[in-house]
Formats: C-alpha cells, sequence, structure tokens
C-alpha cells in the first residue's frame, strides 16, 4: 500500500470514528439526556457493569486521577453516577451507574445500533458484517478511550 493510500485509509477511518462518536452523542441528548458528552460515553463503558473506582476510570480514559475526578464530581452533580463506598477496600469509593446513568447508556447503545444500520443502506448488511470482523481483528485489545 502506498503511503497516500495509507494516509487515505488513516483519515476515512479517524472520520468514521469520530462521525460516529458526535452522532450518538447527539442522538443520546436528543432523547433528552442533557449536558453529556462524548467523555460521558467512554467513563460509561467503563463503569457498567460492576462500578470502578475514580483511580480505575483514569486509566481506562487514559487521564490523570484529578481529571478523572471532575469527571466524576461532574458525572454526580448530573445524576448519572454515584458514588459508594467500595465493598472491599474501605479507604475506596466505588463510582456506579444511577438508574439515569443506565438509561443513557440504554439510549447510547440504541443510537449506535441506529447509525451502524444506516451504514448497512450504504454498504449493505453483509458487508457491514464483514468490515465489523476486519476491524475486530485489528482493533487494539483494551480499553476504548478518547482521543483526546
Amino acid at each position: 500500500m502506498q503511503n497516500s493510500e495509507a494516509m487515505a485509509l488513516s483519515a476515512a477511518l479517524l472520520a468514521v470514528a469520530g462521525g460516529l462518536t458526535q452522532r450518538i452523542n447527539e442522538n443520546v441528548v436528543a432523547r433528552g439526556f442533557e449536558g453529556v458528552r462524548p467523555a460521558h460515553g467512554f467513563a460509561f463503558a467503563r463503569l457498567a457493569p460492576d462500578g470502578a473506582t475514580v483511580t480505575d476510570l483514569a486509566v481506562h480514559l487514559g487521564v490523570t486521577k484529578q481529571a478523572a475526578s471532575q469527571l466524576v464530581d461532574e458525572m454526580v452533580r448530573k445524576g448519572y453516577v454515584e458514588r459508594r463506598p467500595h465493598p472491599e477496600d474501605a479507604r475506596a469509593r466505588l463510582v456506579v451507574l444511577t438508574a439515569r446513568g443506565w438509561d443513557c447508556t440504554r439510549a447510547a447503545e440504541e443510537a449506535a445500533a441506529e447509525a451502524v444500520r444506516e451504514w448497512g443502506d450504504v454498504l449493505g448488511e453483509e458487508q457491514v458484517r464483514v468490515l465489523r470482523e476486519q476491524l475486530l481483528r485489528i482493533a487494539p485489545r483494551g480499553p476504548v478511550r478518547p482521543s483526546w
């Protein structure tokens, strides 16, 4: 593959990922979940299903513990998460999704499914399935995190 082809592919993948993230977020907001940003969705992915500490969340998001703590404070104020005593570590607090946080997570899943179904209108269902399988083969293992 020529450098120019590799750059075109890189740009297309980044554009699709960014567009998908934006579309999911816009559709979540349109469903009544005001004040959410894409960073919240990446945090929700780590917090579901069993919660996490602020330190765990910081590692997942690739940010400092202070930045993760500020994000958690914001999500608590908005009613998406709550802090609870950690069941195994008396010094730590566990951050868990509230009912509103779970509702928001389900709205994001619905928005993602809608976007991907539209890819089927363009590419065909079989090509979307092949695309998914091929991307899963080369996707890095580990957390899906925003590119700050």
